[in-house]
């Protein structure tokens, strides 16, 4: 933790797909860590039976990437392998699925040789096609929009949570500064098992616990909107209404799902995120449509912005010291009208910067 490189990794993984009424995108970013420790999965159609099933989770790993990768790749069949989900107890399911990957990922020699000492959040979601099945283990969240407004939210794992702090004490811990023993950041986690070695207490007694919270929700087919399955490096700087007026507002203007999660890591990292960031977007038949209307405010915004830019270089030619921060500092005085909703003037930045580099080349390019 700490360590950041000069300049952030902008490339971008991206994917997509649909099936059982669903479409998804997917953007994840390095940013300014020194490595990429996020991962994912992304589902449409499960065996078993299950075509009309879909799975979705997103893994942020700390202190390596081995736990979160290997998560990725099984922490879906651990479930669908358990007695339980066989029976078709979802719930229960889910919850021996994640503690049967714990269990089982001790084993592996990275972590049996005390070489790897890397652990990972994990949120993920189940869709039938009458219900979402939630479980959150750590601070990765899901949130639901529905109508508009994000109606659920799944709770993050923070040493600080009352029954949290209970657990880490009995366990013969502490929190302090936030952290769990003064250095792990969630107090649930896949891995971290050099906190999970106290004698006599079973897997969700430990200081830091593997143990999922489960939530069920009814699907609501003509309101429900989209999910959002994202890190904590998207959470750090927008809220669960922020980021689904964000979304909500750019699905009216493209229905590119790459392209909504791709400007919304964009506009994470303009907000000042310093964290790996991934995220899924899953759409529901009720989703926002591309509309006329908002495309040609958007486009009005555009030009609104242009004409700024270039009132605020003639102003300042000659000027020494001007440069693109400078400019963006003016533009944030400015009160332009329809600016994206939760991302602000964050979401325009690389807007900003493609009109600034035309309008101002040496300026421009001597800022980088």
């Amino acid at each position: 933790m700490g360590a950041f490189l000069d300049t952030p990794k902008t490339e971008k993984y991206n994917e997509h797909g649909e099936g059982n009424g669903l479409k998804y995108g997917v953007a994840s970013m390095q940013g300014w860590r020194l490595e990429m420790e996020d991962a994912h999965r992304a589902i449409t159609g499960l065996e078993g039976g299950l075509t009309d099933w879909s799975y979705f989770a997103v893994f942020d790993g700390h202190a390596g990437a081995l736990v979160s990768a290997h998560s990725a790749e099984h922490l879906l069949e651990c479930i669908m392998q358990t007695e339980e989900f066989k029976a078709e107890d979802v719930i229960k399911g889910i919850h021996s699925g994640f503690l049967r990957l714990d269990d089982e990922m001790r084993d592996l020699p990275q972590m049996s040789s005390g070489s790897d000492k890397s652990g990972s959040t994990a949120v993920c979601a189940f869709i039938s096609p009458r219900n979402i099945y939630i479980a959150n283990c750590g601070d990765s969240r899901m949130v639901l929009c529905r109508s508009g407004n994000p109606i659920f939210s799944t709770r993050d794992h923070k040493p600080g949570l009352p029954a949290e702090k209970e657990r880490i004490q009995k366990a013969g811990g502490s929190v302090m500064i936030q952290r769990v023993n003064g250095s792990l950041a969630v107090s649930r986690a896949l891995g971290d098992y050099e906190y999970k070695n106290v004698e006599g207490r079973g897997p969700c007694e430990q200081l830091v616990s593997p143990e999922p919270e489960i939530f069920v929700l009814d699907r609501d087919e003509e309101n429900d909107q989209f999910i959002v399955l994202a890190c904590d490096g998207i959470w750090d700087v927008m809220t669960n209404e922020d980021l689904c007026d964000f979304i909500h507002s750019r699905l009216l203007l493209t229905d590119d799902l790459e392209a909504v999660t791709n400007q919304v890591i964009d506009t994470c990292l303009y907000k000042g995120s310093r964290d790996n960031m991934s995220i899924v977007l899953v759409t529901f038949p009720g989703a926002p449509k591309p509309c006329p209307e908002a495309q040609k405010k958007e486009a009005e915004l555009e030009m609104a912005i242009e004409r700024r830019i270039k009132a605020i270089v003639a102003q300042q030619e000659g000027k020494e010291g001007f440069d693109f921060l400078q400019l963006l500092q003016y533009l944030m005085d400015e009160d332009l009208p329809n600016l994206p909703p939760g991302g602000g003037l964050a979401a325009k930045q690389p807007f900003i910067e493609h009109i600034f580099r035309e309008v101002c080349p040496s300026r421009a390019d001597s800022q980088h």
